[in-house]
């Protein structure tokens, strides 16, 4: 069976090693895909957003399954196009991709199905929104209306802040298009959570839990990031807590899905804030979410071709997931400036070295990638070496790796990951020193 995994990064990384774990021959494929995954794939120069690109390619190669990987291909319309040319593909359509490629869609949705979220009001002039700044007090917060990589939040603490978010996004237009139309948020309190589903048009099957860490500096301050780390399960779930997002969130979401003729097939990604008054939905995603993804794959025991498949046929009710036990931790190494401008082409040491950690602490391959191994480096933005013949791996994006540990408890996990990244080094290499702690 011929896969193709598309996009480049972390998020895939973890999507073709799981892939390759599949009890079924499988012959992988990914657009772009990194270094890392050349381990395990077969990489392909095209880019995740050539959609003409891909296709051509899918149907030549006579593809058997496409799993779009991030979320700009997927708001491009890309499954619509595969399916024109009769490659099957995982992932929402363009219809229900608007669910992340526009806040103001997915407030409008949660609203009209009565599923908890804070309170909004959308702007799309400049002068109408300063004039409206706190119009929920303080904190506010503002989210650029369309895809701007997961750094299109702001929280003001004050007017002042507000203002100068306000000009970035619509004045100065940091973020594009995305900036357009700006949706301004009642503040939640709380701890936030993660919880990735499997959907397909008659059932929504939720993923073990995680929980991630935006913000780009230790005690969750600084800027938003991508996401500089996650770890699952959350320690803020419990039976209870699951049974009201099941009720409360998961069965209203699918029954909107269903009466708003959205034939969502994929991943839902929904973001949480778990509030004193329960769970609130912050954000719904359309894909596996990056990096939480490092840290769900790993503890899942079920074939996860199978599972992409079951999705695709509309026989999820059919699977039962499978969970490992031990805990996982994921902590994000990346490059000096990040998430502002950054150098790239800077040479990564130490990858090659896991094959030298002590055995009871690891036993991997050189590309730290061995199913048997716990501990996991996922390559996010890397690159070749431009030198001729070099094997030599460099940074080429502002994440540049994820460094996944299971261990038997949560503290054993951390350990054991913040233990394998001191082997890896690159100029200015920065990473979180919390990830994992509750207490954000």
């Amino acid at each position: 069976m011929k896969v193709l995994v598309v996009g480049g990064g972390g998020r895939e990384h973890a999507i073709v090693w799981k892939l390759a774990q599949s009890e079924k021959t499988i012959e992988l494929y990914c657009a772009p895909g990194n270094p890392g995954i050349a381990e395990l794939a077969w990489c392909v120069d095209i880019s995740a957003e050539d959609i003409d690109g891909i296709c051509e390619f899918a149907k030549a190669e006579k593809i058997d399954l496409a799993v779009i990987g991030p979320e700009v291909p997927l708001a491009m319309g890309i499954v619509d196009r595969l399916a024109e040319v009769g490659v099957p593909a995982f992932g929402p359509n363009k219809s229900c991709a608007r669910l992340e490629a526009s806040k103001a869609f997915t407030k409008s949705f949660l609203a009209r199905h009565h599923i908890p979220t804070a309170g909004y009001r959308e702007f799309t002039d400049k002068e109408t929104l300063l004039k409206n700044v706190g119009v929920f007090g303080y904190p506010m917060v503002l989210k650029a209306d369309g895809l701007a990589a997961g750094k299109g939040v702001v929280i003001a603490l004050d007017a002042k802040e507000a203002a100068e978010a306000i000009e970035e996004m619509m004045g100065a237009r940091v973020f594009g298009d995305a900036g357009d139309k700006v949706v301004v948020e009642e503040y939640l309190t709380g701890v936030e959570a993660s919880m990735l589903c499997f959907v397909d048009h008659n059932t929504i099957l939720p993923m073990t839990s995680a929980q991630d860490y935006k913000r780009i500096f230790d005690g969750d301050k600084g800027p938003n990031t991508g996401g500089m780390g996650t770890y699952s399960p959350s320690l803020v779930f419990n039976p209870a807590l699951e049974d009201r997002i099941r009720t409360e969130i998961l069965t209203p979401t699918l029954a909107g899905f269903q009466g708003d003729g959205l034939d969502f097939q994929g991943v839902l990604f929904i973001g949480l804030m778990i509030t004193d008054q329960g769970p609130k939905v912050i954000e719904f995603n359309n894909r596996f979410g990056d990096p939480e993804t490092q840290s769900i794959l790993p503890r899942m025991e079920n074939d996860l071709l199978e599972v992409l498949l079951a999705v695709c046929q509309n026989r999820l009710s059919q699977i039962t997931l499978r969970w490992n036990p031990k805990s996982a931790v994921c902590v994000v190494l990346a490059a000096p400036g990040y998430p502002g401008s950054y150098p790239k082409g800077l040479p990564i040491s130490g990858l090659a070295d896991f094959d030298s950690y002590d055995s009871d602490q690891i036993n991997s391959d050189q590309s730290g990638l061995n199913p048997s191994s716990d501990i996991m480096v996922f390559h996010a933005g890397t690159a070749f070496g431009s030198a001729p013949n070099t094997t030599e791996t460099v940074t080429s994006g502002g994440r540049v790796l994820g460094v996944t540990a299971l261990g038997e408890t949560h503290d054993d996990a951390r350990a054991k990951a913040y233990a394998a990244l001191t082997k890896i080094h690159f100029e200015g290499m920065q990473y979180r020193k919390d990830i994992g702690l509750i207490n954000k």
